[in-house]
């Protein structure tokens, strides 16, 4: 009579697919539900002390929302808008090696998650093995050799853990945070590594301009030397007169020797930060306002944009991957369900292999339940829920950094322009003293002395003008980091 072997492989197959219907569907996870933190700040950044946005209807909600949209559409071409410092920029993402290391731990996470996530569904082997033997076999008083050999082909999984109590999704959960978090991380490394080039470019320019400016007070004074000499040799002029002269060539002598020194270790800052040589025709030639540009912003914005910088993000992506952690040790406490099944053929020869009759099935339910482990299991979610409330002051000590620097990059910008107008109305005036005290110098109504301190004071203010004007733009390439621009 021949053996039907097909219904017991069928029933094994029927319990391998009822065992998977209840695993998805009582894979919830165990892990508590999620709510953000409230915003351990003011409700807008950037307003007049006292002042602010303090509507927190569905006005100001709205408010914010096209704030945070805005701010997050942002591209840092629409920033920094000179066409060599956009070269430069795109040179220094091509070869930063810090943002190269950065993205390839982005990349290391995602794959991590993906290997988190194949643990909730069986792997699938197939196997096939064959099996030589020879043994010793006593028949009639005498030891014969006798070879035996068998062979099999399955295909099964083993130990695949039912997800009953959500253990296996909570830790897809938090690897997936985990690799968020990095994900934002770079992206924060990307915008420091923006605002950085920005702002060594600039600083470039800058010592360019200080170095130009201290070259022509050194050729003015030389000429003014050469003039003082002549009169003295008529007796025009004095000694002191002279002496006052030499002294104030020596010094913008040494000014020159200065900023040359401080132009090259600026060159050299923006190579490193580009990661090669910056080529001289996408040097800055001055540091004017149209050199740098960013978009239009209001006084006072809602602390709720804060959430949008990558910093943020990234603190609240791991708050969310504790969260996840506390779920997986509560599955913990609960019985842990694995199968493992395979089906086959088996036979003592390759050649009847597969015949009827040769067909193998396994199906092996396993389950265990913890009863006694010293408390480590409690102390497992206490671990858990500690590390969550830790993330959670991180997550708020994150907020209030942002809101802190913000706040000081829009004070900065409001009183910026008055800043500004004044120095270059004090410049102007410094233009005139000077050109006044030189021309009765060289009527000889005034002494040298008055001359020296009117241009001494012309070249200050000139200077100090320079300066200004770069911490204006510093200012705005701060603005875009602060902001979390993209």
């Amino acid at each position: 009579m021949k053996v039907n072997a097909n219904p017991m492989p069928r029933r094994a197959l029927q319990a391998v697919a009822c065992a998977a219907l209840l695993a998805l569907a009582g894979c919830a996870s165990m892990a508590p539900v999620y709510e953000r933190p409230a915003l351990p700040v003011q409700p807008s950044v950037g307003g007049e002390v006292g002042g602010g946005v303090t509507n927190r209807g569905a006005a100001g909600g709205a408010q914010a929302q096209e704030q945070a949209a805005a701010l997050a559409a942002l591209q840092w071409q629409q920033v920094f808008t000179d066409p060599r410092l956009q070269q430069v920029i795109d040179a220094a993402l091509a070869n930063s090696r810090d943002l190269r290391v950065s993205l390839l731990n982005v990349e290391k996470a995602q794959a991590q998650y993906r290997i988190q996530s194949a643990s909730l569904f069986p792997s699938v082997a197939a196997s096939a093995s064959q099996t030589n033997a020879r043994s010793a076999v006593v028949a009639g008083g005498e030891a014969q050799g006798q070879t035996s050999r068998s062979g099999g082909l399955s295909v099964g999984f083993t130990s695949w853990e039912l997800d009953l109590f959500g253990r296996v999704r909570s830790l897809k959960d938090e690897a997936l945070e985990n690799y968020l978090s990095l994900a934002q991380t770079g992206r924060s490394t990307r915008i420091s590594l923006i605002a950085q080039v920005a702002s060594n470019w600039l600083n470039v320019g800058a010592y360019g301009q200080r170095l130009e400016l201290a070259r022509e007070t050194l050729a003015s004074q030389r000429k003014t030397l050469e003039l003082t000499q002549a009169k003295h040799q008529f007796g025009v002029a004095s000694a002191v007169d002279v002496s006052q002269v030499q002294t104030s060539v020596e010094s913008a002598r040494a000014d020159v020797a200065s900023y040359t020194t401080a132009l090259e270790q600026a060159r050299h800052a923006l190579d490193l930060a580009v990661g090669s040589h910056v080529a001289d025709a996408l040097l800055p030639r001055t540091t004017s306002t149209g050199d740098v540009a960013l978009a239009r912003l209001p006084d006072a914005l809602s602390s709720e944009v804060l959430l949008q910088r990558p910093d943020v993000m990234a603190a609240e992506h791991a708050l969310k991957a504790a969260n996840a952690d506390i779920g997986a040790a509560r599955a913990a406490f609960f019985p842990k369900v694995s199968l493992s099944a395979s089906a086959g053929y088996g036979s003592d020869t390759l050649g009847n292999l597969f015949d009827a009759g040769t067909r193998t099935w396994s199906f092996v339910p396993s389950i265990s339940l913890p009863i006694f482990n010293a408390g480590s299991l409690k102390a497992s979610l206490d671990v858990a829920q500690i590390q969550k409330n830790i993330y959670v002051a991180q997550y708020e000590k994150s907020i209030q950094s942002a809101f802190g620097e913000v706040a000081d990059a829009l004070s900065a910008r409001r009183h910026m322009a008055e800043q500004l107008d004044a120095q270059q109305a004090l410049v102007q005036a410094a233009q005139t003293n000077y050109d006044l005290s030189d021309a009765r110098w060289r009527n000889g109504v005034n002494s040298y002395l008055q001359a020296l301190d009117a241009q001494r004071s012309l070249y200050s203010a000139r200077q100090s003008l320079i300066s200004l004007q770069l911490s204006d733009l510093v200012n705005r390439v701060t603005l875009y980091k602060v902001l979390g621009a993209v």
